[in-house]
């Protein structure tokens, strides 16, 4: 895993990698988790898909994390740990599918649906007014 360093960090026994390209001895194309938390110790590796679609696509996309079963599985035959992919789908407009808060307890830390919900909210709007306003600039 050395050669992540620039995109992986160490935090309590647990190398957490993002944006980075999962090799395996096979091509598979789905290859790129959004985060990645391996720990050794515990033989257990969570490859984390995170996507914020509009909220009419909230479903479909959460299924569409079965395009990392191959590597879920390659994974855990080359690393030789427990994986388990976790989903977290938060629509645009804050949308959440049942089960959110099931997959988030798995991640470190204190993450709570509510708080990833503020946050994409808060980013759509960001998203929104920043469109608004380069619309109204160019029109001036």
């Amino acid at each position: 895993m050395n050669m992540y360093h620039n995109r992986a960090i160490n935090v309590k026994g647990t190398t957490v990698m993002w944006d980075v390209t999962v090799i395996t001895d096979q091509t598979i194309l789905a290859n790129l988790p959004a985060i990645v938390l391996c720990n050794k110790k515990e033989k257990m590796c969570l490859l984390t898909d995170i996507a914020i679609p509009d909220d009419s696509n909230v479903n479909p996309e959460e299924t569409e994390t079965k395009q990392f079963k191959d590597l879920e599985i390659k994974v855990s035959r080359i690393w030789k740990v427990r994986t388990k992919i976790v989903p977290v789908v938060i629509g645009a407009l804050g949308k959440i599918k049942k089960g959110l808060d099931q997959n988030l307890q798995l991640l470190p830390g204190l993450l709570s649906a509510i708080e990833l919900q503020k946050i994409a909210l808060m980013s759509t709007a960001h998203i929104i007014y920043k469109v608004l306003e380069s619309i109204t600039l160019i029109s001036c």
